[in-house]
């Protein structure tokens, strides 16, 4: 299986030369499990962001439950997940593989 150009999977929303969006759906249900992830250089590293709808284990706990955790330990436990498909997680690798190459070559050109 080798990574395909333009990538099943694999929506790049937005290039800025320094900067790159990407979003990418999940394979099992729609928008609610999609996630974004940003590629951006600046003048000491590259960072990778990914941004994500957050759910509780709504299943375990009630609002009141959450709310206690939240005022006892300072914090609430959240999960997110993604569903891929072998072909989307080898472009998705690819991906982020080559936005960062781009990313730092558009940095290091404006040097």
């Amino acid at each position: 299986m080798e990574a395909q150009t333009p990538a099943v999977g694999i929506l790049k929303r937005n290039d800025w030369g320094d900067t790159m969006m990407y979003n990418i759906p999940c394979s099992c249900c729609g928008a609610d499990c999609a996630h974004d992830v940003w590629v951006e250089a600046d003048n000491h590293a590259v960072t990778v962001t990914t941004h994500t709808k957050q759910k509780s284990q709504f299943w375990s706990r009630n609002r009141f439950q959450i709310m206690w955790c939240l005022l006892t330990r300072g914090y609430v436990e959240y999960e997110a997940s993604i569903i891929m498909t072998e072909q989307q997680a080898l472009n998705y690798a690819t991906t982020l593989l080559s936005a960062v190459d781009d990313v730092k070559e558009f940095r290091a050109s404006k040097d």
